[in-house]
């Protein structure tokens, strides 16, 4: 039985992740810096209490348990936050994975050659083009953005057989106390809340789901894939038109939705104007085939109501 080891187990993709391979007969190790907001109650499930920005936790978890694949999902993603704490962003984003490269590099022989997943972000790049290839050059524009940059170039750089870095984009979904929301569940309670909103017209993404993201990183596991992978949703929308598809789908007042610029919005730290990820590759390579946004959204309307 394959041993796959996830950081950040308590977050959105995390969770999705740890469900989805406890279903598919893996043994998963889950590691969080919080108590595991999960709880399975599963015999090929372990929960680590673990910090990534520590190495000797780092170490004697990877040593302890030797995973065939480790996911790392584990970051400081608050934009803003990393733009006004940049050690801090620096210490989770890019000096963990230093510590986890390192760790798997020594602990590597012909024998056991673990399969590092890394999570990255379409942030990245500089908003310039409309959909970005695995090929395209990055140029980050922000504190989180250059952290994750730096991440990737740690683990090309390394001496690690089998690695890949998955690109990822605005991933939405429901889980178990989610310590941050996302924005179709932000919208969405915000419009219920009759609360007006303001939101960006000149910003463009491709939504993805965290069901369609845990089944991409899956997908990579399962091939024993290498190299960067594009896993994103198939469909390309400004935030602007995303908010209006929330509130048709959920039959709230789009009249609360104010169409503003980026400019408008105090945010500390800059975003890509547009970015939408080209994911032809992980179709073609992998069989990657994510939901629509309506799918989407009706997957999330389901779980909220199995919630309630």
């Amino acid at each position: 039985m394959k041993k796959i080891l996830i950081t950040g187990s308590n977050g959105l993709l995390g969770q999705k992740l740890c469900e989805k391979l406890l279903s598919k007969n893996y043994f998963v190790i889950a590691t969080s810096r919080g108590q595991d907001r999960i709880n399975f109650s599963h015999p090929n499930y372990t929960f680590v209490v673990l910090d990534i920005t520590n190495f000797d936790q780092l170490k004697n978890a990877f040593e302890k348990h030797l995973p065939d694949v480790i996911i790392n999902t584990a970051a400081m993603t608050n934009v803003d936050a990393c733009e006004l704490n940049p050690y801090d962003c620096l210490m989770q984003n890019t000096k963990s994975v230093e510590m986890m490269v390192t760790i798997l590099e020594s602990l590597q022989t012909t024998e056991y050659t673990p399969h590092f997943i890394h999570l990255s972000t379409d942030f990245i790049f500089d908003g310039t083009k409309k959909m970005l290839t695995e090929d395209d050059l990055p140029n980050p524009l922000s504190v989180y953005a250059n952290s994750k940059l730096e991440s990737e170039k740690i683990i090309q750089r390394s001496s690690l057989k089998k690695w890949a870095i998955v690109r990822t984009i605005l991933v939405y979904g429901v889980a178990k106390d989610m310590s941050r929301t996302n924005i179709v569940l932000w919208v969405k309670n915000s419009l219920e809340q009759n609360k007006t909103i303001s939101i960006v017209t000149d910003q463009y993404r491709t939504p993805t789901l965290a069901e369609d993201l845990a089944d991409g990183c899956i997908l990579i596991a399962e091939n024993e894939a290498t190299g960067i992978f594009n896993i994103g949703g198939k469909d390309f929308m400004s935030i602007y038109e995303l908010a209006c598809k929330v509130a048709d789908f959920f039959h709230l007042d789009k009249t609360l939705i104010k169409p503003s610029l980026s400019t408008e919005i105090q945010q500390p730290a800059k975003r890509p104007p547009v970015t939408g990820l080209d994911i032809s590759k992980a179709q073609k390579i992998l069989g990657y085939n994510p939901h629509s946004f309506e799918e989407g959204l009706a997957i999330v309307a389901k779980q909220l109501a199995h919630k309630n």
